[in-house]
């Protein structure tokens, strides 16, 4: 048989594709990003002060955030959220130094006053991140010594003695904090923090959320159902129910926590009516009661802090010099927390001057703690910080409103009494949520460095680890009059190493820039030459526009002190 001329021939098969190299990417790849891509506002995007109520009801972006109430609202959060660990330390503190209920409740509205003079500050001239100024509990180590050193001495009551001792921290905080002003105007701290790069800044901002897990679970665990079902319904109605409906998810994300705490406390209030706690230790009644702390009836109706209220300050070497220890770990807690605002409000990472102002403007803050009368000093509260990432909106001005609340319950008592009377592990609850956020903000920073490289992974992981295990140890092994493992016959020396090794980010501070920059450095490694230029005033264009002062008081000060 003869072909014909158009008949086709067979179609030629077609070779198959190259099987994906070994090793290659098998899936999307995720460029690193400088900016957080699901921020809803960030640090300088504010909300508007107008009140203009038909906006509410007609926004047309879940961005728009034009509406007062819901500024206020997210205010009160910052405010609801920083309360627990201020009630935290004035109720382990107070008992201790020999106060009474109504002692405890006055030092209350102490911290949150100074709370809120140190934030306004902060966020102003400061640092000009959205972050909180709350109190510290580094603080406890050198407090408690003080204590101990007055528990010979004879006191007409135990008022009397808690006065005595309240004039005692007084003259330490206000002296110590010299330290601080002078390492931030000096700007040593930030020449220091030049010497970070993404990899030592992975295992600090990481501990300063880690570091604080026994503020999490284990309070939790006082009182289980309360706090676990807390902790429940904030995962799955922030995380899950928002998804049911496009405003749901708006309001929800920005305002889930709010309707959980109210939800736990209304069911906390009814198991208290019912008599749940009636025949239960003293411990379980002071955990899971919402009228066994007695501040309500203990707080004054008005009351405005100030100087020297509690008489003249005493001052002392060792314990100026124990306070000391404490106010160097809170610098180094601060340093990693506003890292971690930077990151979740949108901002370049602090550059060193920025750093120096605003750990300078911490010492005064100290000094200002001392001077009104304040139990412990001031750090960047790390919970606060997790709600902005919870929240997804780092707005400065959100965090400055919130100041009004705690100017406003610190002087009417009763009214911040009311709020104060929330059981401590519905917060226990919020903190396994926000210090995990912090936690994960610090993993981010990996991202700028080579991750593959095995020297990275070894300074990472001895830094973490060693961050997280040295300062359990000390603090395992110190006992509630702030006696530590460190004895010498130096009691002063003994409350600074006490205190420096009992601070997770402190420790890995030391440990990860002494390895970072000692051990087979490689700036093309460590992302270093990504850091560099939002280190310098002029690296970035963007310094200027996140942490430039406002109203051109720059103008106004030299430039060696900004």
């Amino acid at each position: 048989m003869v072909e014909t001329a158009n008949q086709h021939n067979p179609p030629s098969p077609v070779a198959p594709p190259p099987p994906a190299p070994l090793g290659g990417p098998r899936g999307p790849v995720f460029p690193p990003h400088e900016q957080l891509p699901h921020l809803q506002f960030c640090i300088h995007s504010n909300p508007s002060w107008l009140i203009m109520f038909s906006s509410l009801l007609q926004l047309t972006s879940p961005c728009e955030l034009n509406f007062t109430a819901q500024a206020v609202m997210l205010a009160f959060q910052h405010y609801i959220v920083m309360l627990g660990t201020t009630v935290l330390i004035a109720s382990t503190v107070v008992p201790l130094m020999g106060g009474n209920n109504g002692d405890k409740a006055r030092v209350i509205q102490t911290l949150l006053f100074m709370a809120g003079v140190n934030t306004l500050l902060q966020t102003l001239i400061g640092a000009r991140l959205p972050t909180v100024m709350g109190s510290s509990f580094a603080y406890f180590i050198p407090v408690m010594s003080i204590v101990d050193d007055f528990s010979d001495k004879t006191f007409a009551s135990e008022h009397e003695r808690f006065v005595y001792t309240m004039r005692a921290v007084q003259g330490a905080l206000m002296v110590s904090s010299i330290i601080i002003i002078f390492l931030g105007y000096s700007r040593a701290w930030g020449n220091l923090t030049r010497f970070f790069s993404p990899v030592v800044l992975v295992p600090v901002v990481c501990v300063v959320g880690l570091g604080l897990f026994t503020r999490g679970f284990p309070q939790l665990a006082n009182c289980v159902e309360i706090g676990l079902p807390m902790l429940i319904l904030l995962v799955v109605g922030q995380q899950y129910l928002k998804r049911i409906h496009p405003r749901a998810q708006h309001i929800l994300e920005r305002f889930g926590l709010l309707f959980c705490i109210a939800i736990i406390w209304a069911f906390a209030g009814i198991l208290t009516v019912a008599g749940a706690y009636n025949n239960v230790m003293e411990q379980t009644k002071r955990s899971c009661r919402v009228d066994h702390s007695d501040l309500i009836s203990s707080s004054p109706w008005i009351r405005i802090p100030y100087p020297f209220q509690w008489g003249a300050p005493v001052f002392r070497a060792s314990h100026v010099f124990g306070m000391m220890g404490a106010a160097l770990v809170t610098t180094a807690e601060s340093t990693g927390t506003f890292f971690a605002t930077a990151r979740l409000a949108g901002a370049t990472p602090p550059p060193a001057h920025v750093l120096s102002r605003s750990i300078g403007l911490q010492g005064i803050s100290l000094f200002l703690d001392g001077l009104f009368g304040a139990t412990v000093g001031t750090t960047a509260s790390v919970e606060n910080v997790g709600l902005l990432g919870l929240t997804h909106i780092g707005s400065r001005r959100v965090v400055q409103i919130s100041t009004a609340f705690m100017f406003f319950f610190s002087l009417f008592g009763k009214f911040g009494a009311f709020f104060a009377s929330i059981p401590l592990p519905i917060f226990a609850a919020i903190y396994c949520v926000l210090f995990g956020i912090v936690a994960a903000t610090g993993i981010s920073f990996l991202q700028f460095a080579n991750s593959n490289s095995m020297r990275n992974l070894y300074v990472l992981g001895v830094s973490l680890f060693l961050g997280v295990s040295i300062s359990q140890y000390f603090v395992s092994h110190t006992t509630n009059d702030g006696n530590g493992p460190v004895k010498t016959d130096g009691g002063w020396f003994n409350d600074i190493l006490n205190t420096i090794f009992s601070s997770p980010p402190t420790v890995a501070i030391i440990v990860g820039t002494l390895l970072d920059n000692t051990l087979d450095v490689r700036h093309d490694d460590r992302g270093i030459q990504w850091l560099i230029p939002f280190q310098h005033r002029k690296g970035d264009t963007r310094n200027e526009e996140f942490y430039d002062l406002p109203l051109r008081i720059h103008e106004l000060i030299p430039t060696r002190h900004l």
